[in-house]
């Protein structure tokens, strides 16, 4: 009887040892199909070897939300298009006339899109780094006097800060925040809490960190059990002057930290430049005034006529890493308004979906197959394939950027992987080496599936060690 079981085990060894990875993943797959999470749901796949050699494909021609699994194309586009090297620049200049230590004239601040600019990630970047900077280069130029106003320049970029399609939902959050040609602390606030005592009490706001130049904050968040995490949602639309949230937060913690997104990042960067300066005795007889407030009064912003510094982002490959990393939204959407930008001298969204498209046309991905509206992935109306994301990953491992490309994706499954999340989708896109060398590109996209049923996550996986 030991011998037979020992039989059966072995032929069952060799029969699945004999199983090509192509086999291996359809049976995952039918299994993955089959599931009563996906009874109303589509799934799209493709896997290649490291030289676009097919291994599988299901509905790899079907376009489906890709979620954030979309900052792939934004990445790549931009790494080829701009370089890997590539640093935005923030002007510091002035118009006018100095004389003992009074200019008479302008000073005037021009953005040109940095969304690390006043970023918390880095340490040049920093706040306190940046506004140092600033206030450093006008006193090294013999400015303790202005005769006149701050011009806040963003007028490179559109003044349509948010993609179309981000929902309501949405863009009051931090990972739904505008971009603007100068941004602020990747333009987010925190909403500090403190919880009720009891289910069903209302919180108390503690503060926001930065204060907001807005008028009110309308609190209507309640208090939920111990262990129902952030259940919040928070409101502020762009150029607002009136915010609100609701939902719920947990009890029995001490306070509880939600982050949203900025009416308008100039205001608020103008806000801590005014307390800077003050604080560093620089006066101005005149205003702090933002490129939206000037072109609401149709005044053309004025131009510098000297420049007296010029305040540089991390290199892109860096920006790139934390796009990646931390799936920032901000990022892709201020990398496609700086593509259009470099392309056309105006960085709007629709230019840089047009040369994003125009760009993957030009090197074997078809545009009809990236039925995009943003940067980022966060708009829900997005359509791209799976084909077309493993194409772009095949790409990029012929450039020279490669490997900070490579290096900028997450881990996920022991797999370099980047994922993709909304409503009733989850996705992920990217590269595999298994245990025998061999090398694999793929895409895995889920939507529509029942999310009141758990994570799909594991499940996803299963199908993806097939590769293992």
């Amino acid at each position: 009887m030991r011998n037979f079981f020992l039989l059966v085990f072995i032929a069952c060894f060799f029969n699945t040892s004999a199983q090509t990875v192509s086999q291996k993943i359809n049976n995952a797959l039918n299994t993955f199909l089959k599931d009563e999470q996906l009874k109303h749901a589509i799934a799209g796949l493709y896997v290649t070897d490291e030289n676009g050699n097919k291994v599988f494909a299901l509905n790899e021609q079907y376009g489906l939300a890709p979620a954030s699994t979309q900052k792939v194309f934004t990445s790549i586009a931009a790494l080829s298009l701009l370089g890997k090297d590539f640093t935005y620049k923030t002007e510091i200049g002035y118009n006018g006339n100095i004389s003992n230590n009074l200019l008479n004239g302008d000073v005037i601040i021009k953005g040109y899109g940095d969304p690390t600019f006043g970023s918390w990630r880095y340490s040049k970047t920093q706040p306190d780094s940046v506004l140092n900077f600033i206030v450093t280069a006008i006193k090294n130029s013999g400015i303790q006097k202005i005769n006149g106003n701050i011009i806040l320049n963003d007028g490179v970029f559109s003044y349509q800060p948010t993609p179309g399609g981000y929902i309501w939902e949405d863009m009051g959050n931090y990972y739904g925040s505008g971009s603007w040609a100068i941004n602020w602390r990747e333009n987010q606030y925190d909403l500090v809490l403190k919880p009720g005592k009891n289910i069903g009490d209302t919180s108390t706001v503690i503060k926001t960190n930065p204060t907001l130049s807005i008028h009110d904050y309308s609190n209507f968040i309640t208090t939920a059990d111990e262990n129902s995490g952030d259940n919040t949602i928070l409101y502020l639309p762009p150029y607002g002057s009136s915010a609100f949230a609701e939902g719920t937060i947990p009890k029995g913690v001490k306070d509880f930290t939600v982050s949203g997104a900025v009416a308008y990042a100039a205001d608020q960067f103008k806000t801590e430049l005014d307390s800077s300066l003050k604080k560093n005795s620089i006066t101005v007889s005149g205003d702090i005034s933002t490129g939206a407030s000037l072109e609401k009064q149709r005044i053309k912003i004025p131009s510098a006529q000297q420049n007296i510094a010029t305040y540089t982002s991390p290199t892109l490959d860096s920006i790139v890493y934390w796009f990646l990393q931390k799936s920032i939204n901000l990022y892709g959407e201020c990398l496609l308004k700086t593509i259009a930008y470099q392309k056309d001298g105006f960085g709007s969204t629709d230019i840089g979906v047009n040369e994003i498209k125009k760009f993957w046309q030009q090197n074997g991905v078809d545009s009809s197959s990236l039925n995009i509206s943003d940067g980022s992935g966060l708009s829900p109306q997005n359509r791209v394939t799976t084909y077309a994301l493993v194409n772009a990953l095949l790409y990029a491992e012929k450039q020279n950027w490669f490997q900070s490309f490579y290096n900028a994706l997450p881990v996920s499954n022991n797999m370099k992987l980047k994922s993709g999340t909304i409503s009733g989708v989850r996705c992920f896109a990217g590269y595999y080496t298994a245990a025998s060398g061999k090398k694999y590109v793929l895409a895995i996209m889920v939507n529509n599936y029942d999310a009141d049923k758990g994570s799909i996550t594991p499940k996803i996986f299963k199908v993806l060690d097939a590769l293992k």
